[in-house]
């Protein structure tokens, strides 16, 4: 795959993007990968407390954005009612979350990925967050995603916990690295 591309197709324009551009040169990202056709992310956590449930939601949009708020003030805006999103819930309350993102098609391989991923203060350190992102790339792979793609991001080594593998790195300049997989 040529992950380069995919990116620039997925993200056209990107590092032109005066936000990205005005980030300090010592900020590397890193863009993720998990091929769904031959692999599925690994069980890595021992037992989340036994209150979490997960899902899709489906209620009100003010309760999601109260916890997305919590998490970082300047995701809310990608959080909708046009959103698919999938959390960790404890009753009723909703104690994480990510946008589960159609990338679209890309070198004829179906691409979508857990995205905008967040655990409210309260509730971390208890494995959670790693355990809604397990759920939340198995389910692209039984919606028959092809290729799970964790985009911007510098927590590579959580991710890598789940066997995501890292493809690109990038700053403000531009792609820092670029490390092909055989397939």
């Amino acid at each position: 795959m040529n992950y380069r591309k995919m990116f620039n197709n997925m993200h056209p324009g990107f590092f032109d993007d005066s936000g990205i551009k005005g980030m300090p040169k010592d900020w590397t990202f890193s863009e993720l990968i998990m091929d769904l056709r031959n692999d599925s992310p690994r069980e890595v956590v021992p037992h989340c407390p036994e209150s979490i449930t997960f899902g899709e939601y489906k209620g009100d949009i003010s309760q999601l954005k109260k916890a997305v708020y919590e998490v970082d003030e300047d995701w809310v805006q990608y959080f909708g009612e046009w959103s698919r999103v999938f959390c960790a819930f404890d009753q009723d309350k909703v104690v994480a979350f990510c946008i589960l993102s159609d990338l679209g098609m890309q070198d004829n391989l179906k691409v979508g990925g857990p995205g905008c991923v967040g655990t409210i203060p309260t509730y971390r350190e208890k494995g959670i967050g790693l355990e809604l992102v397990r759920r939340a790339t198995d389910l692209l792979k039984k919606d028959k995603y092809d290729v799970s793609w964790i985009h911007y991001t510098h927590l590579e080594n959580w991710y890598k916990k789940l066997g995501y593998k890292t493809v690109l790195k990038w700053n403000s300049d531009g792609i820092v690295m670029e490390k092909q997989y055989e397939e």
